[in-house]
């Protein structure tokens, strides 16, 4: 099995397809909407995804902030989902491998019986 850090992936090799974001006019600001356009390479896309991530109370909390505050408080934000989730995904192979290894272990039990 190929782990993430054997994936190259070219953020440059960007698709000649134009960004396209679909909202619903059902959806409230909450709901997901659909992009074929790049998180990564496209400053308004990224913008809206973070726009949706967004609580009121985090909207009153960045009100009085400056631009530069604001970046600040954002790539802090960025820096703690992305730690998030690496930890999800540590706890996930610890787990995966711990029910590898019962698996491992209840079929040498079995077979020597």
């Amino acid at each position: 099995m190929a782990s993430s850090s054997q994936n190259n992936f070219d953020l440059n090799a960007v698709p000649n397809v134009q960004p396209e974001i679909r909202h619903s006019s059902s959806l409230s600001q909450k709901d997901p909407f659909m992009t074929n356009a790049s998180v990564m390479l496209d400053d308004a896309v990224a913008a809206s995804v973070a726009r949706g991530i967004i609580t009121p109370q985090d909207e009153k909390l960045l009100a009085n902030r400056t631009d530069v505050e604001a970046i600040n408080d954002s790539m802090a934000l960025s820096i703690q989902c992305a730690s998030s989730v690496s930890n999800m995904a540590r706890r996930l192979q610890v787990r995966g491998n711990e029910v590898s290894r019962a698996k491992d272990s209840s079929f040498e039990f079995a077979t020597k019986e």
